[in-house]
């Protein structure tokens, strides 16, 4: 019996684990790995969960590793996609649901905070490298340049190609898709 070379298996191989370790090997890096193969393959949104950033308690202790592991898993997806010429043409959103408390609570956690968040847009022919807004210094309340999530809403559906001024009917009513929302500018690019 003849054995055929392993070499291009070996190499095929060796790329996957490369790729995979340079996601990490968490929850959030795999699923960024799927994600992209999933909008590679043809899907038109994938959504990559990862919880428990809801940390009432010890905050420091629960969000260090997810923060670690967030920090290797977003920015492999975007060098990947911007590899594979994916970047041009998909949209990625970081959003949670709340922004934080400025302060550390009684149990050393971090509560809902709703005056104040992040959120993060790369691809898709939005700006790099654009801050909009600022906070005061304990980043309670915005102090410059707010963003609503309407103007959020407003800003994703642009990029989409989607009118934010159509009317809708819903039950015979006219219903627009994102009331009194107004695109970012300068996310725009």
């Amino acid at each position: 019996m003849r054995h055929l070379p392993r070499a291009r298996h070996s190499t095929s191989v060796q790329n996957r684990t490369k790729l995979r370790d340079a996601y990490g090997r968490t929850g959030v890096g795999q699923g960024c790995l799927l994600a992209r193969r999933l909008i590679e393959s043809g899907v038109r949104l994938a959504t990559v969960f990862h919880g428990g950033y809801d940390t009432h308690v010890d905050h420091e202790k629960h969000a260090k590793p997810l923060m670690t592991e967030f920090d290797q898993a977003f920015p492999a997806l975007l060098e990947d996609l911007d590899q594979r010429g994916m970047l041009a043409n998909t949209l990625v959103i970081v959003i949670g649901d709340f922004g934080r408390t400025p302060k550390i609570n009684f149990s050393g956690g971090r509560d809902h905070w709703p005056r104040s968040s992040a959120v993060a847009l790369a691809g898709a022919g939005v700006a790099g490298g654009v801050v909009v807004g600022k906070t005061d210094k304990q980043a309670g309340e915005p102090t410059d340049r707010p963003v609503t999530i309407e103007d959020f809403g407003a800003t994703v559906y642009k990029i989409l190609g989607i009118n934010v001024d159509k009317e809708y009917r819903a039950n015979g009513r006219p219903v627009r898709i994102v009331k009194d929302g107004v695109p970012v500018k300068e996310v725009l690019a």
